[in-house]
């Protein structure tokens, strides 16, 4: 595959409805997780094949996480005691992920995605005041093992499939203690090590359109920016219910993909 070969001068409206999806996409990403149900619907309607699609996302999406995961680093939401360990983990797990999709079709996820999503969601409505408060008392060996294990799963996941790892990486740092902005801070950093490797793998393979991730990637730089400070701003009652409507939206994509 030629790259050169993309660098053609597209339609202003083409371009305008990319930054459009990638400025809400990256916003709603920032603060919740499931951006990806927006930016790459968005990439597909302009006719490029899905995995073209897949790769010009993920190198967008890179902006937009870096630009969360560095506002987030520095109002000092990030667990850097327990991220610096998460963190390579979680970019091999993806390099992998990406290495093994190109062999294996991940389409036989699917199933398991929805229940997953499906009891996340249960959960979290649940258990009222979960995450409105931090409970977490420092890295322990329980915590370290069970978090690095599910940083390498959820990492080469992303890589490999992708849809809902955001939930999934929010609920994991919920589930040791963060609240709400806390976990999104975290899975935020997390994602920008998925998102890179993924992003370097598929350069490689010549399968990013550029003229497309770049002016997309400029919103998405946008749009988490002012995702992480709304964020932060407004607190737990305004990350959770984002959570659950993604988490929701996230479950109804993935049934409408397995049935039609």
């Amino acid at each position: 595959m030629i790259w050169g070969q993309y660098f053609i001068l597209d339609d202003l409206n083409t371009i305008l409805f990319l930054i459009c999806g990638g400025f809400i996409a990256s916003f709603v990403d920032a603060i919740a997780g499931g951006g990806g149900i927006i930016s790459l619907p968005v990439l597909l309607l302009t006719g490029i094949d899905p995995v073209a699609a897949m790769a010009t996302n993920k190198m967008a999406s890179v902006m937009g996480s870096f630009t969360s995961a560095v506002t987030y680093m520095r109002s000092g939401k990030v667990t850097m005691g327990l991220i610096k360990y998460l963190f390579p983990l979680s970019l091999v797990g993806s390099f992998c992920g990406v290495i093994v999709v190109r062999q294996i079709p991940a389409d036989f996820l699917r199933p398991l995605v929805v229940v997953l999503l499906v009891l996340i969601t249960i959960y979290t409505l649940c258990r009222k005041n979960w995450g409105q408060s931090v409970s977490y008392n420092g890295v322990t060996k329980k915590i370290l093992l069970v978090s690095t294990s599910l940083a390498f799963i959820l990492g080469f996941y992303d890589g490999f499939f992708g849809p809902g790892a955001g939930s999934f990486l929010m609920f994991a740092f919920l589930y040791i203690g963060l609240d709400f902005v806390g976990a999104a801070a975290n899975a935020r950093v997390l994602n920008f090590a998925s998102n890179f490797a993924a992003m370097i793998t598929f350069v490689y393979f010549g399968q990013v359109y550029f003229h497309y991730a770049v002016p997309m990637g400029i919103a998405m730089i946008a749009g988490a920016y002012c995702g992480t400070k709304a964020a932060l701003s407004r607190g737990a009652v305004y990350v959770k219910p984002l959570f659950v409507i993604m988490t929701i939206s996230l479950i109804g994509k993935q049934v409408w993909d397995l049935f039609k």
